[in-house]
């Protein structure tokens, strides 16, 4: 179970407005380049948000370069989770591979600093301020075990291979 405060983006959030091309030269220090995620969407998220709140977006949301870096950052920057309309494929998939949850639905009835509550494996989001209930496809159980272990790196460093 997730829980945490939402904080809201738009349509189209590039990993360039992810992670900002002037601290290239910190890519090899994630925790600190994690100290300036999505600077250039929203100034004060990083140094504002609290660890296990979520971003929730609109379409599109990790479109452009297919740098791990951008899913990274997110999480070592103590996100929950991203919730959107919408994932870029590459952004999708890198996420997954770090272990950063990443669900896809309607975003439309949840608003800035809503508190929620999501349930990767039932695909239940609660919305602790409006009293609302969203649902989303829960994610296929490799999905969640990889997430769980924290990534695909830790998952195969257990399993050896992936539980099919």
């Amino acid at each position: 179970m997730l829980k945490g405060k939402a904080w809201k983006f738009g349509d189209d959030i590039s990993t360039d407005l992810i992670a900002p091309g002037r601290y290239y030269h910190l890519r090899s220090n994630l925790p600190e380049l994690a100290k300036h995620v999505l600077e250039d969407a929203r100034k004060e998220f990083a140094g504002s948000m609290n660890k296990g709140d979520f971003i929730v977006a609109g379409k599109n949301f990790g479109l452009g370069s297919s740098r791990e870096h951008a899913a990274i950052i997110i999480k070592l920057a103590g996100v929950s989770a991203v919730l959107a309309k919408s994932f870029a494929r590459i952004f999708y998939r890198n996420a997954i591979n770090v272990g950063l949850p990443v669900i896809i639905c309607d975003t439309d009835k949840i608003n800035e600093r809503d508190e929620l509550e999501v349930d990767l494996s039932k695909g239940i989001i609660k919305n602790l301020t409006s009293g609302e209930t969203l649902t989303f496809p829960p994610l296929p159980d490799i999905m969640t075990e990889i997430l769980k272990e924290g990534g695909v790196v830790s998952y195969l460093q257990k399993y050896g291979d992936f539980k099919i």
